[in-house]
């Protein structure tokens, strides 16, 4: 490509997505773990069982725990492998293909829309917030916010000069646009579940 973005080796981009990666996966493991403890011993609570509002069991024991027929912790032990190898490949020097950056887009946004799909379940549907949902929210935002972005920029996307270059600029803007998402998901489950004093009194108890 003959764009500056697309020769320059998205350096911030590739740390981020190691590191979201390893955030991911971790919070992917941890629900894992509760949920064979759950299969293994039926009616005890999980370790991240804090209250009726910050809580695992009810979400990993309803059926938006297990949409596609197994928990959805599996998904992320094997999704956010993706980012973590992307990201070391980035770091390395490697350049990858349109095609690749497209499926890899595809990849993030599907995990953007089911999370999106998640919170809405777990703050109107059933009135918890789960702590390790929550950090797997918190990376997956950032991630498809940054990795859209840079599709842009690169040139990935049929784009005029100007738009990649509007495009770069943004990156920066990815933090605010990310802060402004948790303030709109803590808005809801404050609002729905008045969330910040039962979570205070979580943290204070």
């Amino acid at each position: 490509m003959s764009t500056a973005a697309s020769r320059t080796r998205p350096t911030g981009l590739a740390v981020w997505l190691v590191i979201a990666g390893v955030v991911g996966w971790w919070a992917a493991f941890q629900l894992t773990v509760e949920k064979f403890a759950a299969l293994a011993e039926p009616g005890t609570g999980a370790s991240c069982d804090f209250s009726l509002l910050v809580q695992c069991t009810k979400n990993l024991d309803s059926w938006q725990g297990s949409v596609f027929g197994f928990p959805n912790p599996i998904l992320g032990l094997t999704g956010w492998m993706a980012p973590i190898v992307v990201g070391m490949a980035l770091v390395a020097g490697a350049r990858f293909a349109r095609w690749f950056w497209w499926c890899f887009w595809a990849g993030i946004a599907f995990a953007f829309g089911f999370v999106v799909w998640l919170i809405s379940q777990s703050i109107f549907d059933l009135g918890t917030l789960c702590p390790w949902c929550m950090v797997t929210w918190a990376v997956t935002i950032p991630t498809f916010y940054a990795v859209t972005v840079h599709l842009f920029r690169s040139g990935q996307v049929t784009a005029s000069e100007r738009v990649r270059s509007l495009a770069g600029r943004s990156m920066a803007w990815v933090p605010l646009a990310t802060i402004v998402s948790y303030a709109i998901v803590i808005l809801l489950a404050q609002v729905r579940l008045n969330a910040i004093p039962n979570i205070w009194q979580t943290i204070v108890g």
